[in-house]
């Protein structure tokens, strides 16, 4: 269930963003962003639509993904 993020409380909001970038494994190429610049990214792309804030039910988990991959 895809979760519009402007239904998310903002400090929620910005506690999600920034966890997801600051998984293990997050790649952004040769060179290092600060926190605020990942997160602020992320926001762009999300106000721009290019990824969603998806919610699974079937293992009650929350996940920001690109909207073209849920088409696949």
């Amino acid at each position: 269930m895809i979760i519009p993020h402007l239904s998310i409380a903002v400090e929620t909001l910005q506690n999600l963003i920034e966890e997801f970038v600051t998984r293990e494994g997050t790649d952004y190429g040769d060179y290092t962003l600060t926190l605020a610049d990942k997160v602020a990214a992320v926001r762009q792309r999300l106000d721009s639509g290019e990824v969603v804030i998806l919610y699974s039910e079937s293992n009650e988990s929350v996940n920001i993904v690109e909207r073209q991959s849920l088409n696949s």
